[in-house]
């Protein structure tokens, strides 16, 4: 897959930010829209608040952002972390920065009062920044915390007094005459060079403790190059994207709006967990060509996109996706299932199937790999239900894997690294000048991770991306098909089975989506027994008459859930069942399920537990117990899993480590 240089009338530039000086000077472009802000915290009866930033402008702030920033002072190669809301100064910043040649670190900026300070502690810790960029309201709500008597014993407090704290109204008010002294309409260049590492990116924490990924301008220009060659992007492409701002895919999209052009509206992504509608909204009003959503969001919008409309809202807009040539499906599993009640949904209202475009991408890999989009074809193959995310290049006939192309994807052997044959399923490879430079700080994962080679095979070096996949079809379709890390293997005896937890989640959720909470259940082994632990969305605690009523519900739930798992997973048994209350099952900034956490926190007695019902063979119900607010059913167990069937708190259940 050769994406470079595909079109001579781009101005292919070695770092993204230097397209910037280009659009704004080009007469088309000095008045036309780079980023557009709806923001929907606006009256409930009146219109959204709508701002932007025409390319003019934002070359024109970024230049001032740089030029400030160093005379802070900051010197080139220094770390900042960059603690902004989502919004248009969110993006001057990061561009900003880029330009000054400093390495960021943007992330979402915590209330340094709560429990939920764990990952910029991390942030601090790990990438010792010298200075932190913010609102000088959140500026002045860290001081307060500083100054606090809670914050003296703090490890955050001591971090944050560590930091220079630079306002972002401090850094945009600087004058244009001099910040023009610095920067000489892209002749004399200051920022980051190619082979810079000008940006700290945090992978989403899937399968782990987010590790933080060092990526260089180059790659990431490389990288968005490459997506805007796959999805046909130009100057008169619109994008809609509520994805966050500070990393992977919401950050590409930054990246590539500037790379191709083209204008991208931007939203909150709690505006859109608030109102699922305000999507389809956006598409339908600003006529756009291009947005990416991951595909938990999907059954999302078909539960409440259209029946959003309560009373009191805003008028609603009539929804027209006839604009739309690219809606771009990210986070992995892809279900053909759920994106054709999509299309289905949606078709009458202008949906194009041939927009749909099952993507596939990481941190590691600055964020694209691939898509299966075709701009004519909506026929895609299907394996186990699944969706391909790419489609590769034919096998050479000497099958060597020498530098021949672009970007190289390769199924291997997780253990032995050795490709496999097409049809089976291995871990996926990823070799191409999108790759990241390695993890800050892990010099040993990262030759582990960043320069895998092909046993027996001289040349180029491979990320070990940790997904599973397989390819399939005479066009060599590969598709995505879970984690190596959450793959659960079942000991059946001589034969080892596999499954990814997926399927097991996937059923489990339909077998009862009134009461289910989509994409909010995780499945995993606890020794030898799989657990499903899921969120419900009603549950009553008022009167006893009441309480049985639900009792009897929840049980249905949990037996309806290992009947359902049982019967479309060739009879794979589920050993305990866990209903938890909204908000328990931990996801990652992008909504992808954390299932080691999960299990960590249910083991740890970190969950709010409505009701757990384990299952064994031969086991007879001796009766329901209640306790806490759990309701729990005694059967017996073997040793270790025994100790699942305890009230759910941490003082009862065992650590993690102590039951591994």
């Amino acid at each position: 897959m050769n994406y470079e240089n595909y079109d001579p009338y781009f101005p292919d530039q070695p770092v993204v930010d230097l397209y910037l000086p280009i659009w704004a000077n080009l007469p088309a472009f000095r008045s036309k829209p780079a980023f557009t802000w709806v923001d929907q915290d606006g009256p409930p009866n009146g219109p959204p608040t709508t701002s932007f930033l025409t390319y003019y402008q934002l070359n024109d702030s970024v230049q001032s952002i740089s030029s400030q920033l160093l005379l802070v002072p900051l010197q080139r190669g220094e770390t900042v972390v960059v603690l902004c809301s989502p919004g248009l100064e969110l993006v001057e910043i990061i561009f900003g920065c880029q330009r000054a040649g400093l390495l960021t670190v943007p992330i979402s900026p915590p209330d340094p009062t709560s429990d939920n300070c764990h990952h910029l502690i991390r942030v601090l810790s790990q990438t010792k920044p010298k200075a932190a960029i913010a609102h000088q309201t959140y500026i002045t709500k860290v001081h307060q915390f500083m100054t606090s008597s809670s914050s003296a014993t703090s490890k955050l407090a001591s971090l944050l007094k560590k930091l220079k704290w630079i306002s972002t109204q401090h850094v945009k008010q600087y004058s244009k005459t001099t910040s023009l002294k610095l920067f000489d309409s892209g002749l004399s260049y200051k920022g980051c060079n190619a082979e810079d590492v000008y940006l700290v990116q945090y992978t989403s924490g899937t399968t782990g403790i987010p590790k933080p990924v060092l990526v260089k301008a180059g790659s990431a220009a490389h990288n968005v190059r490459t997506a805007r060659r796959a999805y046909d992007l130009h100057p008169n492409s619109v994008i809609v994207s509520w994805l966050p701002q500070y990393h992977d895919c919401g950050l590409m999209f930054l990246l590539l709006t500037v790379v191709s052009g083209a204008t991208c509206v931007l939203t909150s992504p709690m505006s859109f967990v608030k109102r699922p509608k305000l999507w389809l909204d956006l598409i339908s009003h600003f006529k756009a060509t291009c947005t990416p959503v991951p595909s938990f969001a999907l059954p999302l919008v078909i539960k409440r996109g259209i029946n959003n409309i309560e009373k009191g809202q805003r008028r609603p807009i009539i929804i027209n996706l006839s604009s739309l040539r690219n809606l771009i499906i990210i986070n992995e599993p892809i279900y053909k299932s759920t994106v054709e009640e999509f299309v289905n949904m949606f078709r009458p209202f202008g949906l194009n199937p041939c927009s749909i475009s099952p993507s596939y991408g990481l941190a590691e890999n600055c964020t694209f790999v691939s898509t299966s989009w075709e701009p004519s074809s909506s026929n895609y193959p299907t394996h186990n239900n699944l969706l391909p995310s790419a489609k590769l290049a034919p096998l050479q006939e000497s099958n060597n894997y020498e530098e021949l192309e672009d970007m190289e994807i390769v199924i291997v052997n997780e253990e032995t690294l050795e490709p496999v044959e097409d049809g089976t399923e291995g871990e996926i490879l990823v070799s191409s000048p999108s790759n990241a430079s390695g993890y800050l700080g892990h010099p040993s994962l990262t030759h582990e991770v960043f320069h895998g080679r092909l046993r027996n095979k001289l040349g180029r070096c491979f990320v070990r991306t940790g997904d599973r996949g397989v390819v399939k079809e005479k066009e060599r379709f590969l598709f995505v098909t879970g984690r190596c890390l959450d793959v659960i293997r079942l000991r059946n005896g001589i034969n080892n089975k596999e499954i990814h937890p997926h399927y097991i989640e996937n059923s489990a959720y339909k077998t009862c989506t009134k009461f289910l909470r989509g994409g909010c259940l995780a499945a995993f082994k606890v020794g030898e027994v799989i657990t499903v632990v899921g969120e419900v969305l009603i549950t009553r605690e008022s009167d006893d008459d009441q309480k049985e009523i639900s009792s009897n519900i929840l049980i249905k739930i949990c037996e309806g859930v290992r009947e359902g798992v049982m019967k479309e997973n060739e009879g794979i048994e589920v050993g305990l069942v866990v209903l938890v209350k909204s908000g328990c099952v931990p996801k990652t900034t992008s909504g992808k399920v954390q299932r080691w956490l999960a299990k960590q926190k249910l083991i740890g007695g970190g969950m709010s537990v409505v009701m757990e019902m384990p299952f064994g063979r031969g086991a007879k119900e001796e009766g329901i117990l209640e306790g806490k607010g759990s309701i729990l059913v005694k059967e017996s167990w073997d040793d270790e899993t025994s100790y699942l069937s305890l009230l759910s708190t941490s003082s009862n259940r065992p650590l993690l480590m102590s039951l591994l």
